[in-house]
């Protein structure tokens, strides 16, 4: 049984990252597979596999919504120029692709996802990586890996907010795990600026002199990389959990800035052509109409946009209460919903600033019909990709609601590796949580399917319950780099669409070594409480 149980784990792996088939025959298949199996073995009745199915179609609607929105903007900055203005600040404040990969990737894709979430940074960051002359696979893949730290807070907070809500929804608690992770990206986080440029150097660029390159880079990337994690631990001790994804990569992008205008730690040499691709150069600095505020208005606006629209309280219920598109017990089943808040979303909050942007920068409307079809036109293939994932998804979660008086296949596997593993399980509790990411997308969702039998496999080996749950979000926070519908999401955002096999074997390496390393700091963390 277990093995049927981890179908939707293990055959997504074998035919897009063994066999290299596109997401739409690769997901496809699985979804077909899970599906059987949750009928055959699982008893599921026919109306539950529907429901989940019609759960899935409304849940991708949200999510091409956002891609929507990312699309849109990137096309309207085209069109008035403002992404070439951008990429001259860019070459202006530092021309080396290495130093950029941390400012766009780590340090605004962070800030993005402390007020929005839901996969949206990397499909923000990676065309801009693009327009500053990275290889479509490595703006994909640096966006990707990036959005794993900051994720474990997400947007203001909701992975302890909602996914811890089944274990407490005690604040000093969710502050004292908030702290926990802090602590163990203290170990491990603050490496992320140095893994990304390693990755870019190794992956993406000439064999010569690769860890010279590295080298000369490290001090500046470890730097910045404690800076970070240090801004974290100290937001949650001083202020609370909620604002460590604003705070720490907003204050680092400071801290970041400052450094390389003053030429601190940096290397002495700038690379800039190892890694860019032919037809892919940024245009070159020099005399632009358009100023770099303006050029960047549309991006600013988004951030206090979302920022708004979670924090100030009134601003979130009025945006959470009208046009909400949520569908709540799917053909009568109580634990099957779908929510799809229309003016929270940040989809409609990316279309706004991209209108806003165009009458500011163009001083017309006139390209926004032609480019909203355009993108429209652009997303077919996504949408078949991303429906059938997620078609998948819902079929494993909800399989609890079967015939057979049998757990669900998630908690199924989870309670089959705490059987044999719970001697360990420090090592393994952000592999769980990586488990459920990969799965479903979300460092939230994954904790509120797991952090319950997280918590009871702490307290039955008489763990710290804080550690362990600290892992399981550091661990599905990790699960962004290799999550299925995140990367078809990208994917098509930068035209690498039916590439997504390649993709996950290159984001697999670094993912994994994420949770094992957040095992081994959790080991330690542990030890040092006794």
């Amino acid at each position: 049984m277990i093995l049927v149980a981890s179908a939707a784990i293990i055959l997504p792996l074998i035919l897009l990252g063994g066999l290299n088939l596109s997401a739409t025959r690769g997901m496809s298949l699985s979804a077909l597979v899970v599906i059987v199996t949750g009928y055959f073995f699982w008893h599921l009745s026919p109306m539950v596999i529907t429901a989940s199915i019609l759960q899935a179609i409304h849940k991708a609607l949200p999510i091409l919504w956002i891609l929507f929105g990312a699309l849109l903007m990137l096309n309207c900055l085209r069109a008035t120029g403002a992404i070439d203005r951008i990429n001259q600040g860019f070459q202006a404040l530092s021309a080396d692709m290495r130093l950029q990969t941390v400012l766009v990737a780590f340090l605004f894709g962070g800030l993005i996802e402390g007020v929005s979430g839901f996969g949206t940074p990397a499909m923000v960051t990676a065309p801009l990586l693009i327009a500053l002359g990275f290889s479509p696979m490595a703006a994909v893949i640096l966006a990707l890996v990036a959005d794993s730290t900051p994720a474990a807070f997400g947007a203001v907070g909701t992975p302890l907010t909602v996914g811890l809500s089944n274990v407490t929804e005690k604040t000093s608690l969710l502050n004292a795990i908030g702290l926990r992770i802090t602590q163990l990206d203290l170990f491990v986080g603050a490496l992320m600026p140095a893994v990304l440029i390693l990755i870019l150097i190794l992956w993406f660029g000439p064999k010569e002199h690769r860890f010279k390159q590295w080298l000369t880079t490290l001090p500046w990337a470890l730097v910045i990389g404690f800076v970070y994690s240090g801004l974290a631990l100290l937001t949650v001790w001083l202020i609370g959990y909620e604002f460590v994804s604003i705070i720490a990569p907003l204050g680092t992008l400071v801290v970041a800035i400052v450094t390389i205008r003053f030429r601190w730690l940096l290397p002495k040499t700038v690379q800039t052509i190892p890694w860019r691709t032919d037809g892919n150069a940024p245009q070159p600095a020099g005399k632009h109409q358009m100023s770099l505020v303006t050029a960047w208005f549309p991006y600013l606006l988004v951030v206090l946009l979302l920022l708004a629209s979670r924090v100030l309280v009134p601003l979130k219920t009025a945006m959470t209460h009208y046009l909400n598109l949520s569908w709540t017990n799917i053909l009568g089943y109580s634990q099957i919903n779908s929510d799809w808040e229309l003016l929270y979303s940040p989809g409609t909050i990316l279309a706004i600033a991209a209108i806003i942007g165009l009458l500011v920068q163009a001083r017309s409307l006139r390209p926004l019909l032609p480019t909203a079809s355009t993108v429209v036109r652009s997303m077919g293939n996504t949408a078949i990709a991303l429906g059938v994932t997620l078609i998948m998804v819902q079929v494993f979660t909800n399989s609890g609601l079967n015939q057979a008086a049998l757990p669900s296949m998630p908690m199924y596997i989870a309670k089959f590796v705490a059987k044999y593993l719970a001697g360990v399980w420090i090592i393994m509790a952000p592999f769980l949580g990586q488990l459920g990411a990969f799965v479903t997308g979300s460092t939230t969702v994954s904790t509120l399917t797991f952090a319950q039998i997280q918590a009871d496999i702490a307290a039955n080996a008489n763990l710290s319950t804080t550690v362990i749950l600290a892992a399981q979000l550091v661990g599905a926070a990790a699960g962004n780099m290799i999550c299925v519908h995140n990367i078809v999401a990208v994917s098509s955002v930068v035209g690498l669409s039916g590439q997504e096999g390649a993709i996950l074997r290159k984001t697999l390496l670094p993912g994994l070594g994420y949770a094992l390393l957040i095992g081994l700091a959790g080991l330690v963390l542990i030890n040092l409480l006794v």
